[in-house]
């Protein structure tokens, strides 16, 4: 067996950290804070999650006029 294994704790290679812009400033901003949370803060991720998801639904919300 391999000793190479993935660890969450693990830092990310800048190449693989960088996100996919969508080129609106605030989901870009929601996801760029839900990636900065660390992989081990659970609490973190959910709520910046959770951020995430109200922010895409007040912009889809924005275009039903």
């Amino acid at each position: 067996m391999s000793d190479a294994h993935l660890d969450p704790t693990d830092t990310v290679p800048d190449e693989a950290a960088a996100l996919p812009e969508t080129g609106d400033i605030v989901i870009d901003s929601a996801l760029g804070d839900l990636a900065a949370v660390p992989t081990d803060d659970l609490d973190g991720q959910l709520a910046a999650g959770e951020e995430v998801q109200r922010t895409l639904r007040s912009r889809l919300g924005d275009l039903g006029g």
